[in-house]
């Protein structure tokens, strides 16, 4: 079909945009009938989790979903392997990644009883989707497939380069789900119903210069239109990026057009009178064949972590009275129920042998939420010796200094090129334990330093 395209002023969010799309809009709207609301498995992307949907799966309840109608997976391992014909440790291959998927639709359909899932997927997750259904029996089980930011014809299209990775256009594994599927060249069949979202200019993994994946200089030979798939829905939103594609309320407002044929009640949050907060708390794995840093990114729960939450003062970070919560997470992983009041921010810190200290700083939770997930963290190399370490973190998206309006302790962040191909901002504050703040188009997360030389290290993480 030929390419929407959402017509929208400027993405970037000043405050008092900021407000009114985060507004907490009250109660939510009447849930549709289970006949019309399908249950929406939601796939991440690559070196991703579940907790990036957190968003989406509240933007979709405020609109009047069944929670329990709404699944992220997590894959235990998702990095791609390098070559995916080549087994690598702590990495998935595409089949790896499918049976993976099948497996989850499969549960899904069973606690649900409902014939067809709808598909969800952020980057990576659209191949494993797009494999699922034309490789896996998917065909079957799917009434939509969503695809935001899948590079569906590659990161790169350059012949002989690195054609075993799953990311190549002229590769076995894109090349084989590209192919016509009727005669008019279409790339995608039914009975499924296929929708991409994808951003005008701004996604890092669909740019004609190799910049973001370190061939800058070189032509990948993919444009901002790699996303598309032809004779699926093609959606383009101005200045989103690769996250975004996904994650926000611009997307979000187009796949539940696509799913229900209407517009979402609101792509607001509506707040829930009380919250309960769970998640998992997970750690780094180790790659013997990764000898420079030794580490590799997962989702395996790290068994025997502790964990103390506090409700905390939102102008200062400093603790609110005592603990909330304290325990010691067991083999699966997970650190709650935790229930508390929708609004307040709230500090969680995960410590275990061999990690840092991780004080994580969130703003206020105004819904209920099993995508929590906390991460703890080793000290690099280079942030040894430091009085502090804060990072500031968008898991849901990217920061764009020519687009965003963002503050770190005060100041621009620092080593935050232009272009939407960071999610992380690092100072190394001194002066001793103080308030620290990280500001992005109206989110305020506020929270303290603590001492680097002890062991201690903060993240500061944005919810939207």
């Amino acid at each position: 079909m030929n390419t929407l395209l959402l017509q929208r002023r400027s993405l970037l969010i000043t405050a008092a945009a900021a407000a009114a799309s985060l507004a907490l809009t009250g109660c939510a709207t009447r849930s549709p009938s289970l006949a019309e609301a399908p249950p929406i498995v939601f796939v991440h992307g690559n070196g991703d989790t579940a907790a990036l949907w957190q968003t989406t799966v509240w933007r979709f309840e405020s609109s009047g979903w069944p929670r329990e109608r709404l699944h992220a997976i997590d894959l235990p391992y998702p990095l791609s392997r390098d070559d995916d014909a080549k087994p690598q440790p702590g990495r998935t291959s595409a089949a790896e990644h499918m049976a993976y998927l099948q497996a989850e639709v499969d549960k899904v359909r069973k606690a649900t009883g409902a014939s067809k899932v709808v598909l969800v997927g952020n980057s990576r997750g659209g191949n494993a989707i797009r494999n699922y259904v034309y490789n896996g029996g998917g065909a079957a089980t799917v009434s939509h497939a969503v695809l935001g930011g899948t590079p569906n014809h590659g990161v790169w299209a350059i012949p002989g380069f690195r054609e075993g990775n799953e990311f190549s256009g002229t590769g076995p594994f894109l090349q084989g789900l590209n192919a016509p599927k009727n005669a008019a060249g279409d790339e995608v069949s039914g009975p499924v119903q296929w929708l991409t979202i994808r951003s005008d200019h701004n996604d890092k993994f669909a740019q004609p210069d190799g910049v973001w994946i370190g061939l800058k200089g070189t032509a990948t030979h993919v444009t901002a239109a790699g996303p598309e798939l032809k004779g699926a829905t093609n959606v383009v939103i101005p200045r989103i990026d690769h996250r975004e594609t996904s994650y926000s309320p611009a997307a979000f407002e187009a796949t539940y057009r696509f799913i229900t044929g209407k517009a979402p009640a609101s792509t607001g949050i509506a707040a829930e009178n009380t919250v309960v907060l769970n998640g998992k708390v997970t750690g780094l794995g180790v790659d013997p064949a990764d000898a420079k840093t030794g580490h590799f990114s997962n989702n395996l729960p790290l068994a025997g972590a502790q964990l103390e939450v506090y409700a905390t003062d939102p102008a200062t970070g400093a603790r609110v009275g005592g603990a909330l919560l304290r325990k010691t997470v067991g083999a699966d992983g997970i650190w709650g129920p935790l229930a508390t009041q929708p609004g307040v921010p709230h500090e969680f810190v995960v410590s275990a042998p061999g990690y840092a200290t991780t004080h994580i700083y969130r703003s206020g939770f105004p819904r209920s939420s099993d995508l929590i997930h906390l991460h703890a963290e080793r000290m690099a190399d280079a942030d040894q010796g430091a009085e502090s370490i804060v990072t500031l973190a968008r898991p849901r998206g990217y920061l764009d200094p020519a687009r965003d309006k963002m503050l770190l302790d005060g100041a621009q962040p620092p080593g935050v090129p232009a272009g939407a191909g960071v999610a992380l901002a690092k100072v190394k504050p001194s002066g001793g334990v103080r308030s620290i703040a990280g500001e992005f188009n109206g989110e305020r997360v506020t929270g303290q330093t603590w001492p680097a030389t002890q062991g201690h290290v903060v993240v500061l993480e944005l919810s939207y």
